[in-house]
């Protein structure tokens, strides 16, 4: 019964604590701020005692909450600029406040990387979770991915890829060391690793973030394609995404999810004036 009414006596206090204010910050925000006020880290670990993981949890689904909401409106057509600050302040809190809760590692991997561009400060987050998540290979794999993918760190990608394989109990890190640890293949990188990722995605939002950035990427390798070919048979390099179209090699014209515009850059590189990203879009 004491432990019972003290259980009670907690949810009640959190309730007040990260509801309450969040009421009100609601009301006073505009949308693209509207992920709401948390407490210190400091404060809450004071305030959780025993209920650390739960506490944590909650910060968890609050921005799963709120990004899910963000996605629902991209279906729209609403574009809303997330606020990534805001998301991994609580993701960060998270991890502080339960080092093993590993949808905080997942989401923050997602959109630190991609969207807010800190690959450093995203291995960071993962570097820290290897220390108590000491037999997923899953973390390391992430952090290999963003070493070799986003900083070109191709020693650090090694070694990460290594400690991947060695928890995995599978040839992983000489099939990515293989296949990856160069400059060509970037595109197929990418493709194989959102594929492993929106599979293993459990939340509804996080997925279909993934499904849209690999629907991007495999666009994306479609003009490569195409872009291949044509400098294999005119022994030139196209000027325009739209050079290839009319030619009958990109056949249906390229589109990206994001509402971005496929050009090539000067040496022949695919690129998107969105960026990969939510609320990217410009014009070239």
């Amino acid at each position: 019964m004491i432990k019972t009414a003290s259980a009670a006596l907690f949810f009640l206090v959190l309730y007040g604590i990260l509801i309450l204010p969040l009421t009100s910050y609601l009301h006073n925000k505009p949308f693209v701020e509207k992920l709401g006020y948390v407490p210190s880290v400091t404060a809450l670990k004071i305030i959780a005692a025993d209920h650390k993981e739960l506490v944590a949890a909650t910060l968890v689904m609050k921005v799963l909450m709120y990004f899910g909401g963000l996605v629902e409106k991209s279906d729209k057509q609403v574009t809303v600029p997330p606020d990534y600050m805001s998301m991994s302040r609580l993701l960060h809190g998270a991890v502080k406040l339960d080092p093993y809760n590993m949808d905080a590692y997942y989401f923050a991997q997602g959109f630190l990387t991609w969207d807010v561009k800190q690959y450093k400060l995203a291995n960071d987050l993962l570097d820290y979770g290897m220390k108590y998540r000491t037999w997923d290979w899953q973390l390391p794999y992430f952090a290999g991915f963003n070493s070799v993918f986003f900083l070109k760190d191709y020693g650090a990608a090694a070694k990460y890829y290594q400690r991947a394989g060695e928890l995995s109990g599978s040839d992983l890190s000489r099939l990515l060391a293989g296949r990856y640890m160069q400059e060509s293949g970037q595109t197929e990188l990418a493709i194989a690793y959102l594929t492993a990722m929106e599979k293993g995605g459990r939340n509804p939002a996080i997925k279909k973030n993934y499904q849209i950035r690999l629907k991007a990427f495999r666009e994306t390798r479609r003009i490569e394609v195409a872009r291949d070919q044509y400098i294999k048979t005119r022994r030139v390099v196209p000027e325009t995404v739209e050079v290839l179209v009319s030619v009958g090699l990109l056949t249906p014209p390229p589109q990206d999810p994001y509402g971005g515009q496929f050009y090539l850059e000067a040496d022949g590189k695919v690129a998107t004036t969105s960026k990969y990203a939510f609320g990217g879009a410009k014009s070239k």
